[in-house]
Formats: C-alpha cells, sequence, structure tokens
C-alpha cells in the first residue's frame, strides 16, 4: 500500500520583486519576500508529494519559494527529529513529525502562450512539483492546433436561419498534464486554471479603454455582455479538457484533474469537466429513435449506457470528504460575503469507494484557508500578500 497527497495551490501572482506584473502592480523587495516567507511556511504545513500551482509568473520565483521550504524542512527536521543514537528514535510520533523537503523532487513550468513578459501585461503560467518526478514529457495545452468552433442550432422554425457559432482557438491560460509513478501506478494528473468571472469588455480601434470599463458611465447590460464571454471562454476550456481527460480514461488511465476552476462544483463548467452523472434507470427513459410511447431502453441497454457514463465520469474530493466526515461546508475563496469553494480536485472511479475495482482512495482532505478574508467587509481587509485563495489537499492511499 502507497500513501501520498496532492494539492492544489493557487499563489495569486507570484512574481519576483519591482516587477510590473499587471498594470500598475508590483511587489517591494521587502512585500516579495513576505510573499515568499508565507508560501513557503504553507508548502511546508502541507508537506504535500504533489503541488499543482496557479498563477506562476516566473519560474525562478517559484524555485526560489521551494528552495526557502527545503532550507526550513531540513532545519525543523535536524531540531525535532532524533538520530539514531537516541535510544526512542524509532518511535512512531518521530515519522509523523518529519517534514520530507523537495531537494530530489521534480517541476515543471507551462508558460502562458500570451505573456511577452512587457510589463503591466503579463499573463501567468502553471506549475507541478512532484516527489515521484513524472514519466514522459509533461503536455502544456494552450494554443489548440485548430480553432474550436461551437455551431449553435436554429430554432424550431428557423430551420434556415445562421445560428452562428462561437470560435476560441486559445486558452486564456495553459493546461499542464503530467504523467506521475506512484508506487506502482501511473497516474495522469491535470492542472488548470479556467477564464475567470471577470467581464470581457472590447476595446476597439481608437480606444484606450472598453466603454464598459468606465464606471462612471456604468453600463449594466454592456457588463453583463461581457460576463457572457467571460462564461462561455470558461466552459469552452472546461470542454477542451475534458476531451484530454476522456481520452485518458478511454485509454485505462487512472485521471486526477486539480486547480482554480473559477466555478463551483455544479456550475456548468465544473460539470462539463466532470462529466455527466448518470439517470438512475433508463429503462424508464423513452428511446432516442423512438416510434411509439413505449419504445424504451432495454434492461440490457441500460446497464450498458450506466457503465458508459459512469466509466468517464469524475468525483470531486470535497464532495466525496463532505460525505464521508459528515462536515457540511468547505470554502476556497471569499468576496462580497460569498464563501465557496473555487477550487478543486476531481477524481477518476479509480479511486471511488464504491467502485468494485478501485485502486486506492482518499482517506482524508484538508483546506487551508485561516488567511482567507472578505475584502469587501472593513473589519475584515484583504492581505493582498497572501493568496485569496485556500490550498486543497487530499490523503490519498493506492491498494
Amino acid at each position: 500500500m502507497t500513501d501520498f497527497t496532492i494539492a492544489s495551490f493557487n499563489v495569486k501572482n507570484l512574481i519576483g520583486p519591482d516587477k510590473e506584473y499587471y498594470r500598475f502592480q508590483t511587489y517591494t523587495p521587502h512585500e516579495y519576500a513576505w510573499k515568499e516567507d508565507w508560501m513557503a511556511d504553507q508548502l511546508l504545513t502541507m508537506d504535500a508529494d504533489i503541488v499543482g500551482f496557479q498563477e506562476i509568473f516566473e519560474e525562478d520565483a517559484l524555485r526560489a519559494v521551494i528552495s526557502e521550504t527545503n532550507d526550513r524542512a531540513n532545519s525543523l527536521n535536524s531540531a525535532t527529529i532524533p538520530d539514531k543514537s537516541s535510544r526512542y528514535h524509532r518511535k512512531v510520533i518521530f515519522r509523523k513529525l518529519e517534514v520530507t523537503p523537495y531537494d530530489e523532487a521534480a517541476i515543471v513550468f507551462a508558460p502562458n502562450a500570451a505573456d511577452t513578459s512587457e510589463p503591466g501585461q503579463r499573463r501567468p503560467g502553471l506549475a507541478i512539483l512532484s516527489r515521484f518526478g513524472f514519466v514522459g514529457t509533461p503536455e502544456s495545452i494552450q494554443d489548440l492546433p485548430e480553432p474550436l468552433d461551437i455551431p449553435f442550432q436554429p430554432l424550431r422554425g428557423q430551420e434556415g436561419d445562421e445560428a452562428g457559432f462561437f470560435r476560441i482557438s486559445r486558452l486564456s491560460r495553459p493546461i499542464l498534464k503530467v504523467r506521475i509513478p506512484v508506487g506502482e501506478r501511473v497516474i495522469t494528473v491535470f492542472n488548470c486554471h479556467l477564464k475567470s468571472k471577470l467581464g470581457e469588455h472590447i476595446k476597439t480601434a481608437g480606444q484606450e479603454f472598453a466603454p464598459e470599463e468606465d464606471l462612471t458611465q456604468y453600463d449594466p447590460v454592456g457588463r453583463a455582455l461581457g460576463s457572457l464571454r467571460s462564461a462561455l471562454r470558461r466552459m469552452a476550456e472546461a470542454w477542451v479538457l475534458r476531451a484530454e481527460i476522456v481520452s485518458e480514461l478511454e485509454a485505462g488511465n487512472p485521471v486526477m484533474v486539480m486547480g482554480d476552476f473559477n466555478d463551483g462544483e455544479h456550475a456548468v463548467s465544473s460539470e462539463i469537466i466532470a462529466g455527466e452523472v448518470p439517470f438512475k434507470n433508463y429503462a424508464w427513459m423513452l428511446r432516442h429513435d423512438a416510434k411509439a410511447k413505449n419504445d424504451r431502453y432495454s434492461d440490457e441497454e441500460n446497464t450498458q449506457i450506466r457503465e458508459d457514463v459512469e466509466r468517464v465520469r469524475l468525483h470531486s474530493a470535497e464532495k466525496l470528504f463532505v460525505r464521508k466526515s459528515l462536515r457540511d461546508m468547505v470554502y476556497t475563496s471569499a468576496f462580497g460575503g460569498v464563501f465557496e469553494s473555487i477550487d478543486q480536485l476531481y477524481l477518476s472511479r479509480h479511486f471511488h469507494p464504491d467502485y468494485a475495482a478501485r485502486i486506492g482512495e482518499m482517506d482524508y482532505f484538508s483546506v487551508f484557508n485561516d488567511h482567507i478574508t472578505d475584502g469587501s467587509h472593513p473589519e475584515a481587509p484583504y492581505n493582498k500578500l497572501a493568496s485569496d485563495h485556500g490550498q486543497i489537499l487530499a490523503h490519498m492511499k493506492l491498494f
């Protein structure tokens, strides 16, 4: 049996000091030192074997954080773990207290294809840190080989009309796909950061800014259209990720998907990634090719359909934990008085406790959210140097 942990960590804009990442936004050397200190402490506390990072602008800054984490881990172990000369060094408690540094771990960074390094116009990428290393070459998915056209069907009575389509040729941020050897298994891990809910407003030629961005001339309808654009992009990115997931599942590979979905578990984008929930009994359902009112799927077809749906479905680690622990609230984000989970970890049925052929399962699910404050509340001002996301950590075991 092999125990391991996997975590997702949106770090909120990691970049070196005195570098303008977004317009007028930089860290002073002291602010950067504080952020590096905080991140190293979080990594040390989580002590995760696999970590997926979001909002990484520079690989060097992340490596500096990991180096600081290693120094702290080695210092902590020296201070708390007895050497073999101590007669009690074999006690179990010291195995539990020991922290494993990332000295031998592998890291892969996926820069954003839209990042030109222009100050104030930077775009963040992703990274994965693995104590187990990687199998094969990690893959970054962002620029699509062919544009994705999503056509719309004409409404009834408008069959001859052009219904239009939505096109996407580049994801807002890369999807990082790696294969990680754990024990005697190889697990395909995806790390993603889908398009945010921040509205997309269009600036035409000659305009300094989009009209909807001028809040002194507030345009509620225009801003709603910006939100629609963001939602369309986020759901299209979710579909691209879903296609990659299904390809891995069809090949028989166990899959874990983590990252900042920028949506809750029940949002359409999250449901696209996870896949459909199977109907309880398709033998009750009218067939797709029904010629009469009693043309329904057979019991054999019901079994086949349910299996076809279940084998490519993912399951929320958070939801599995809530069911197991009877805990009723987990959150990784707070804004405007709304506390919700937008950082997710999804597992293929290879890790589901109800699946007879499972290869492992989750023992526990941790959320590190003590630093989360709601920026809209004056009594709890938001600390811009810590992350605005909680970290999630799943404790897994392979059989």
